[in-house]
């Protein structure tokens, strides 16, 4: 079907009236979103474990 000037009808039309712009800043939203996603869920549901951890330390590095 021949478009009339106006908007077209189907998706593809569609997503090419977005501008590049608006769609590079929702791709990279949706990114950033994701990464601090994964993050929140990394420091909320993972519990470090606690050990004892030894450093020997040469007596020369200790001074006078």
């Amino acid at each position: 079907m021949p478009r009339h000037g106006g908007r077209g009808t189907d998706c593809d039309s569609r997503l090419q009236d977005v501008p590049t712009l608006f769609r590079f800043l929702f791709i990279i939203g949706v990114i950033v979103g994701a990464v601090y996603a994964g993050m929140w869920a990394l420091a909320t549901f993972v519990e470090p474990q606690e050990r004892d951890i030894t450093v020997t330390i040469p007596n020369a590095r200790l001074g006078k």
